[in-house]
């Protein structure tokens, strides 16, 4: 039915390309291109399906990527690289003529500063070409504003409260390790928190506000209040909520190394002068970390991430709760990485399932919660998401 491009070969990418293969009657072509082709021929090595072709491409550089795009003639391109290199992607998109999705929002290279402003600029221009750009298509942002979607569609005549709330109960057995790209992971907790309230944005020191939450076949978890991009979207495109907020589970241990690594100077982001070239703390600090692909093998436990909202329904206030859990073991059985992976990589599969369906397909750039929420739940539940409900449930926060 279409042709795939997927950029980036790390864990998302490893589910993303797998679960594109599994649905070979819509993805008819793929190719998957990064900076580093050795990883790309990995995952296409482990698919016997269907061939999977290989390529490698500077994702900053906008020529290189119209070139690549003029080869393969792909029907989408999938964004799975470092947000740094989402505008040069949707750059390289308008030149080719060719659709865009990805799952996680801009963000500068010299900043740790995340929002969509940046690609909503883009909107006109997208429009005008009759091409449709997909933005933030994994699990939050992604499957997060979906459920909130689907919630208002079926469940209220007006969302008020909305809780975003995130839990990784597993256990990788590593000292410390992030769970996807260590650069953008520091980066994002160790900013400022954010959530919005009556109309403003109200900040708190990172990391400063946070209580227990008892997540689904979990327990209680204490949970931290922290910004995520969804946020910025989901108030816009829902305009009764009066306050929105995301909350995710650390643990004690992974709070100390992160503290010490702060204090030390490895999270910083600016460049430094080592043995007379430039090095940046965090680029060098990634280089020595576990590579969250390789975590899955020995990965325990599961996540738990969910939408907890409250809002009326003919004239009564309803609360509501919708959350998927999903383990890492069976995550690794099935695509060989662990389940922060397969929990980004499979909604990123599905955006693109329903884009060459034709389902979400309309010229523009948008976010997931602007399309029908039906099919995409529908396809959660078929491809390896399954999703849970709870009504009139303590909500906790």
């Amino acid at each position: 039915m279409g042709r795939v491009l997927v950029i980036g070969a790390g864990g998302v990418s490893t589910v993303a390309v797998k679960k594109i293969a599994m649905n070979a009657d819509v993805f008819t072509d793929i190719m998957v291109a990064s900076r580093t082709k050795s990883k790309c021929d990995k995952i296409a090595a482990d698919i016997k399906n269907v061939k999977v072709q290989t390529a490698q491409v500077d994702a900053d550089n906008v020529e290189e990527l119209v070139a690549l795009f003029n080869a393969f003639k792909p029907d989408l391109v999938v964004n799975l690289a470092l947000p740094y290199q989402d505008l040069h992607i949707m750059d390289a998109c308008l030149a080719y003529g060719v659709s865009y999705l990805d799952t996680a929002n801009y963000e500068p290279l010299d900043e740790a500063k995340y929002q969509y402003s940046w690609q909503w600029a883009y909107k006109k221009r997208f429009e005008d070409a009759g091409l449709t750009a997909i933005l933030g298509c994994g699990f939050d942002p992604g499957v997060t504003g979906v459920y909130t979607a689907y919630a208002a569609k079926h469940h209220f005549d007006e969302i008020q409260y909305l809780d975003i709330v995130d839990c990784n109960a597993g256990d990788h057995h590593k000292a410390f390790a992030t769970n996807f790209n260590p650069e953008i992971n520091i980066r994002e907790i160790t900013q400022r928190g954010k959530y919005y309230e009556d109309g403003e944005w109200k900040e708190t020191d990172p990391l400063s506000v946070h209580k227990p939450l008892n997540y689904p076949n979990v327990g209680p978890k204490e949970s931290y209040l922290m910004y995520h991009e969804e946020l910025e979207s989901l108030t816009k495109n829902f305009p009764t909520i009066k306050r929105a907020r995301f909350w995710m589970t650390f643990g004690q241990e992974y709070l100390t190394h992160l503290r010490v690594i702060q204090n030390i100077g490895m999270a910083r982001i600016d460049p430094i002068m080592y043995n007379g070239q430039e090095i940046v703390p965090i680029q060098f600090l990634k280089a020595v970390l576990p590579n969250p692909g390789d975590l899955g093998e020995n990965y325990t436990g599961e996540t738990s991430i969910g939408c907890r909202i409250r809002g009326i329904k003919d004239g009564k206030e309803l609360t509501y709760y919708v959350y998927n859990n999903c383990s890492h073991h069976a995550a690794y059985l099935e695509t060989g990485a662990q389940g922060v992976s397969y929990t980004t990589g499979v909604p990123a599969m599905i955006g693109a399932k329903l884009f060459m369906q034709g389902v979400w397909k309309k010229p523009g750039v948008w976010n997931v919660e602007e399309f029908d929420p039906d099919p995409f739940m529908k396809e959660l539940n078929e491809q390896g998401l399954p999703w849970h409900e709870l009504f009139n449930v303590d909500l906790e926060l």
